[in-house]
């Protein structure tokens, strides 16, 4: 074996040995770089004669192309077996069965919803629809709410910009205000009909919502939902809010000896006012009693914010929280769980 047919065995020896692309071009810096043995036996020829050159120079030339040859395939070599390597770790078996993106479903508040609205629906209730920021006059001053009242404070309400000092803008508080704003459309709408002396169809709607106020603990958080209603006409009574009230319930709660009571309190909007308790007769919270809602004849300072004359118009309204009636109704303890997103305890529900 001449010298040229050992180098080239040297180099493909070498180039076989080399495990990775960087190693490969180390290995080919020793014969075919600048400084490398190819090099420097080309350097060398510069002492033979011009014969000696043509047939030395041929030869080199063949071994070099050799060398070059193993350095070809020695990388087509690596880029396979690295090709192999990326094909087998991103392999996908097709016999495999097709992995479904997971179904969702209603959030558990609006399944309340849901359930509610279909309820009253079906007593001849309408949904009315509002804007969660609202003016002073709608949120406080139509509902016969003082200016000296806590809730105006800003330590209980989120103001935020817009309106004037005099009237400012809020996050509203509760859902009332889109009773107002429905009874005023609804009086506009029959204007005409009521000067000229004749009735007014009932005013009967609910307002389901988000509501807002400065509170956070496991019954309460500053984002929270209500469902608030209204019955106004010219022979609705006390009785006709139990009534409708207690049929709600047993509804909702699916249960038929369900029993409620009427506490004498206080809202500034109603006048007389209650709250409403319930209490279960079977289950674990069998016996005792639960408050669930507000409620009471309407003011009549409101029925006159309504474009209303309160000697002729009478009514009820009543509000209650969608997050605690859920928390009833599915026998959750703490509202956060509701507001926290997490998967596990939402997929309960569907």
């Amino acid at each position: 074996m001449n010298e040229l047919d050992s180098l080239v065995e040297s180099a493909t020896q070498l180039f076989a040995q080399s495990a990775t692309p960087a190693d490969l071009e180390n290995a080919k810096a020793q014969f075919l770089g600048k400084a490398g043995r190819v090099t420097e036996l080309m350097k060398g020829m510069a002492q033979l004669s011009v014969d000696e050159k043509k047939s030395r120079g041929a030869a080199i030339n063949v071994a070099k192309q050799a060398i070059e040859a193993a350095l070809t395939a020695r990388r087509q070599a690596l880029a396979d077996a690295e090709l192999r390597v990326q094909l087998k770790a991103e392999a996908l078996d097709v016999s495999l069965p097709g992995r479904q993106r997971g179904q969702g479903g209603l959030h558990p508040v609006s399944l309340t919803l849901e359930r509610i609205e279909g309820i009253f629906g079906s007593m001849g209730f309408d949904v009315a629809q509002g804007p969660e920021i609202e003016t002073d006059w709608f949120n406080f001053t139509a509902l016969n709410t003082p200016e000296d009242h806590p809730a105006r404070s800003m330590h209980d309400t989120f103001y935020v910009e817009g309106g004037t000092p005099e009237a400012p803008n809020l996050l509203r508080t509760h859902t009332s205000p889109m009773q107002i704003r429905h009874a005023v459309q609804h009086v506009k709408k029959h204007r005409a009909a009521l000067d000229a002396g004749q009735p007014m169809p009932e005013i009967r709607v609910i307002a389901p919502g988000r509501t807002y106020r400065v509170d956070s603990d496991a019954t309460h958080s500053p984002m929270f939902h209500q469902c608030e209603g209204l019955w106004v006409g010219e022979n609705v009574s006390f009785k006709d809010l139990k009534v409708i009230f207690t049929a709600f319930c047993r509804t909702f709660f699916e249960s038929d000896d369900l029993v409620l009571r009427f506490r004498p309190s206080f809202f500034p909007f109603t006048e007389p006012s209650a709250e409403i308790d319930i209490q279960f007769q079977t289950g674990p919270l069998a016996g005792r009693w639960l408050e669930v809602s507000g409620s009471g004849q309407v003011h009549p300072d409101v029925v006159r914010n309504m474009g209303l004359d309160p000697e002729k118009y009478i009514g009820f309204a009543f509000g209650m929280g969608l997050d605690r009636m859920t928390m009833l109704r599915y026998g959750v303890n703490d509202l956060r769980l509701f507001f926290d997103g997490d998967i596990r305890f939402l997929s309960q529900f569907q």
